[in-house]
């Protein structure tokens, strides 16, 4: 128990490898082209040298237990035994059962997926009742200890709170998971005592969820479980890490706990400091400092962070320097960029500059600032544009303002002639292996842009051929030129910057490389229109054009700092708006303007909240803003919880939602109804995140569930979200599904 923690830490690193290695050998074994020996000998790989590299950066405190085949939340489920029956009566391998759990099978569908805390990672909620029984299962921790050990590296093991796990799970029998805290403490209790006897000095506990509001019982919770694992003789020393913002009131509680070391985010949550201050003697505990940022690319001001790191040591006995939140939110390694602009790589730092920056402060806060360097330059000039700023200055309320809904749906009907329950998809479809060969061959210089093109519409033909054998009423043309739906606007937008390996986990074996917004936005061509009228010109049934809107946008790249993200919101939603009107002149009448990170990004105070959600909302009706009343516009929510978020919803004003949820079995309707939403809802009826294909009478039951909410003039039919990661076998099985589900209905 005497182990001091050490004078830099991180809170977690990037576990899919600086290529992806973990990516390709996770979902060579779903194919079965490899088998559980060789997909663990990858993750070993990944995980030691995960550890020398820290090692080798002279951090003084390593984490383990990071790593995860899927998600760190589903671990700490199985490490606390919370295996739901449905998957464990399927007589699985352990690790199969845990990828039943993350993609579902035939029999089961999956846990629901859903955003962790505000960043582009989704999680897998946990579900838990009653008769849950919570066992200790520590034994991929006590794994990656003996693995990390046989190495030399001593490490701290980390998992998910037992307070945070309880509030991010779901009672499936009406049955409030936190009610459940103290049992679940005992299964803590036992893996601690485990981890004890294995030789492990310290443990990080994550409790994230208590930066957002929470009750007085929650935050007495939390104080009961640490007081109570923390008057255990058999354990390591406790590290509580928070991130994501300030902690507030739970901070005090915290502090009158046993535990010898916290973790707080001063990053996004500097309030934290003044709370530490105000909060008097800290007895002996270890203050871990979030002075470099998690969530963002940018290089940390370390003379700025260093002061801040200051003032922690004047209030505790002991500081210890640390990252925000885990890196995994950022990508690997910036050194392998070699084709970013130099003024922009110079203001960067990925995970392992990160670390650097971790090293560099824990020695500054120890021994002074004078072996740190200056602070970043100021941005370029050449990265501003006064034209863009010009006509930003200029916007009036009119311009965020449609007709009346009422006269849109008329003149719309008049025009579109759909049925109810009208079917369609939500916009990509699968990206073959062939498609993402022929985007290869471009970079490589073996396929030039007209053979790219005709490959493109190729794809295209064949998707709308598809569709209409299929009998979906609103097409779309697949996306098969997209890359990534963010990623695909940022490389033709001014002000953004692409990255060659900058890939990011979002969930499972899904990563993407988010674009980095440095300078201001603008478009300088028509980015979808040749696309949308090429496959508008080969049907009669009306086809989708597909944006992603300003929120996500934002919210799935790394977004400057120097100016309000309202601002920057603003100059991609007048670059959409230009996108609307020049589809809306080619004939295009139905435009999806997809905004799945509105909740995503919502603050988790609620103090915070309605300025977000005013610049969020008039970013997108400055986007859609310009169309026509007879011009349809779309847009598409998925991964979240949108309670939270109904009346933005509904004040994005977009005359069709389409939301995820079918793993949340609907749940979005009972909240529209009570909010008086009066414009086309399509909630998703097949979880396109699994790669089971639902039945029809499955469907037919969810549209039963969905008429009983929605008016069948309303409603639409659609997948959860883009089907660009399946594979044609299932989409064309499970659409056919969804057409006769909707054509029963219409009939019943």
């Amino acid at each position: 128990m005497s182990t001091p923690f050490g004078q830099s830490t991180v809170l977690g690193y990037p576990r899919i490898g600086g290529d992806r290695e973990l990516k390709r050998a996770v979902e060579a074994y779903w194919a079965g082209r490899i088998d559980a020996a060789a997909l663990e000998e990858t993750a070993a790989g990944l995980r030691a040298e995960v550890w020398r590299t820290l090692r080798d950066a002279r951090l003084d405190a390593i984490p383990s237990n990071t790593f995860s085949y899927y998600d760190h939340v589903l671990d700490t489920a199985v490490a606390v035994g919370a295996v739901p029956p449905r998957f464990a009566r399927l007589g699985l391998s352990e690790l199969d059962t845990y990828f039943a759990m993350a993609r579902g099978v035939d029999a089961e569908p999956a846990l629901e997926l859903t955003k962790w805390f505000g960043t582009n990672y989704h999680y897998l909620v946990p579900e838990i009742d009653a008769g849950t029984t919570f066992a200790a299962n520590p034994g991929k921790a006590l794994g990656e200890v003996a693995q990390a050990g046989a190495l030399g590296i001593a490490t701290r093991p980390v998992l998910v709170g037992p307070a945070t796990f309880l509030l991010l799970a779901k009672g499936t029998d009406g049955t409030d998971p936190f009610v459940r805290l103290d049992d679940l403490v005992e299964a803590y209790g036992q893996i601690l005592a485990l981890l004890a006897a294995a030789g492990v000095a310290w443990v990080q506990l994550d409790e994230p969820a208590y930066v957002a509001d929470r009750t007085p019982p929650e935050i007495d919770g939390l104080r009961r479980a640490y007081t109570r694992l923390g008057q255990l003789r058999d354990r390591p020393r406790l590290f509580v890490a928070t991130y994501f913002g300030d902690l507030g009131d739970a901070l005090p509680a915290l502090l009158r706990t046993p535990v010898e070391a916290i973790g707080l985010d001063l990053v996004a949550g500097p309030r934290n400091l003044e709370r530490l201050a105000a909060s008097g003697p800290l007895g002996g505990k270890t203050i871990v400092a979030g002075l470099v940022d998690g969530h963002n690319v940018w290089r940390t001001d370390l003379r700025t962070a260093a002061v801040r790191g200051a003032t922690v040591s004047a209030l505790a006995d002991h500081v210890a320097v640390s990252t925000s939140c885990s890196l995994l939110h950022v990508p690997v390694d910036l050194s392998v960029e070699t084709r970013l602009d130099p003024a922009l790589h110079e203001r960067l730092a990925f995970a392992r500059q990160k670390v650097d920056e971790v090293v560099l402060l824990g020695r500054a806060v120890r021994d002074g600032t004078a072996h740190l360097p200056p602070a970043p330059a100021p941005i370029p000039a050449a990265w501003r544009d006064a034209s863009v700023r010009a006509r930003l200055a200029a916007l009036t309320p009119a311009d965020r303002q449609r007709g009346s809904a009422a006269v849109r749906a008329r003149v719309q009907q008049e025009r579109l002639r759909l049925p109810d329950l009208p079917t369609t998809t939500i916009g990509s479809f699968p990206q073959t292996p062939e498609l993402r060969r022929a985007r290869a061959a471009v970079r490589a210089g073996g396929l030039d842009a007209a053979g790219y093109a005709d490959r493109m519409r190729e794809e295209i033909r064949h998707v709308i051929r598809l569709q209409e054998d299929l009998g979906l009423d609103v097409l779309v043309h697949g996306e098969p030129e997209r890359n990534d739906m963010v990623q695909y606007f940022g490389e033709q937008l001014s002000g953004f910057a692409a990255t060659e390996r900058g890939w990011v986990q979002s969930y499972g074996s899904r990563c993407v490389r988010p674009p980095i917004i440095h300078g201001d936005v603008a478009r300088r061509a028509p980015m979808t229109v040749e696309w949308s009228t090429y496959a508008q010109s080969l049907t009669r049934k009306p086809v989708k054009g597909m944006l992603t809107g300003p929120v996500t946008i934002l919210a799935w790249s790394f977004v400057r700092t120097d100016q309000p993200p309202a601002d920057t919101a603003d100059q991609v939603a007048l670059a959409l708006r230009d996108e609307c009107a020049d589809l809306e002149a080619a004939g295009i009448g139905v435009i999806q303007v997809d905004e799945p990170a509105l909740r995503e990004t919502l603050p988790l105070r609620e103090a915070d909240r309605k300025a977000y959600l005013d610049w969020a909302v008039g970013a997108f009706r400055l986007a859609t803003g310009g169309v026509a009343d007879g011009t349809q516009i779309h847009t598409h929510l998925c991964y979240s919880e949108f309670g939270d978020v109904i009346t933005a919803i509904d004040a994005l004003d977009a005359d069709v939602t389409s939301i995820e949820a079918a793993r949340s079995r609907l749940e979005i309707l009972d909240d529209l109804a009570a909010a008086g939403h009066g414009r086309g809802v399509g909630p998703g009826v097949w979880d396109i995140h699994s790669p089971r294909v639902p039945s029809r009478d499955e469907i037919v039951a969810a549209l039963r569930r969905a008429v009983a909410a929605v008016p069948a003039q309303r409603l639409w039919v659609n997948p959860d979200c883009g089907l660009k990661t399946r594979g044609y076998p299932e989409v064309e099985a499970a659409l056919r599904h969804l057409v006769a589900a909707a054509a029963e209905l219409r009939g019943a």
